[in-house]
């Protein structure tokens, strides 16, 4: 498995290439991009855009390890709105677009929602009808993922839809696309089940990892905290993982960044994942202990 880091980690005024530099000194192989309304990886971008990006990754000898988007949130493919669901099926096909041109073999999609609580104010749609929206949406999607060569990654969120990892895998394999598959993020299914039972039950169809870590007593969005300070049983994770022989990316997702230092959350994520994975720290990683005085 990679070792690869998204972009939400890090401070929200840094740039892409101060991200960059900053994911390969703390020892990630990958970054993983977000697509943006606006700003340097907007909805307008093109094809200098992905060059400049590409060159600035290669001078950091680092890969891509993924494009995500919260987009999805403000444009759910489940919404009552025609319009905004057809606006997200446009934002999928610029992704699918992006990640062909970058390299990326999948990219991470929010196929719409039930009703989302952190949202004030978020319309509160069917089950049965977002099922069917969902289902209809991805069926669209899926000649541009066949013809870009990249996999739409259906991420476990928290949308009140799609709850257990039995129905998740039915609603892929309804689908019947190996193009279509999930992005499962280890943290996200804590507050109400365990990581290790879906990575076995979604198997092979599992094209990308989030790593998070989240503490159930302290509920809400205040339960995500850092790698290994939470209820996430990491080396079951692991094990279940290896299980399924997956060796792709497993990105970690730390949200919000640190209030002060927040640089350092990119450093002791780096050093947990190697606790995760098994690894020993690298030099860079040593040396940069070393200068926070740290043993």
């Amino acid at each position: 498995m990679k070792k690869g880091i998204n972009i939400w980690s890090f401070r929200g005024d840094a740039s892409i290439a101060e991200c960059i530099q900053l994911a390969k000194e703390a020892g990630f192989e990958g970054i993983e991009l977000s697509l943006n309304k606006d700003g340097e990886l907007g909805l307008q971008a093109g094809d200098q855009v992905v060059k400049n990006i590409k060159a600035q990754l290669e001078d950091a000898n680092l890969e891509i390890a993924g494009l995500a988007t919260g987009l999805y949130w403000d444009y759910p493919m489940t919404s009552d709105d025609p319009a905004v669901r057809e606006k997200a099926i446009d934002i999928c096909k610029k992704q699918l677009e992006l990640a062909a041109a970058f390299g990326v073999d999948a990219i991470l999609v929010i196929p719409g929602a039930v009703g989302v609580d952190f949202i004030p104010g978020s319309a509160v749609i069917d089950y049965e009808v977002a099922y069917e929206r969902a289902q209809e949406g991805i069926r669209k999607l899926v000649p541009y993922a066949e013809s870009a060569g990249v996999a739409i990654a259906i991420e476990n969120v928290w949308n009140k839809f799609l709850l257990s990892p039995l129905e998740l895998r039915t609603f892929i394999d309804e689908i019947g696309s190996d193009y279509v598959g999930s992005y499962f993020d280890v943290g996200n299914v804590v507050h109400s089940g365990y990581p290790e039972h879906w990575i076995r039950i979604l198997g092979s169809r599992i094209k990308k990892v989030h790593f998070k870590d989240y503490r159930r007593q302290a509920g809400g969005l205040h339960g995500f905290v850092d790698l290994l300070a939470g209820d996430v049983d990491y080396p079951a994770v692991v094990e279940a993982l290896k299980g399924i022989g997956y060796d792709n990316y497993v990105t970690a997702e730390m949200i919000p960044a640190y209030t002060h230092y927040s640089d350092q959350i990119i450093f002791n994520t780096s050093n947990a994942m190697d606790a995760i994975l098994g690894r020993t720290p690298t030099l860079r990683q040593t040396a940069v202990r070393e200068q926070l005085g740290q043993s």
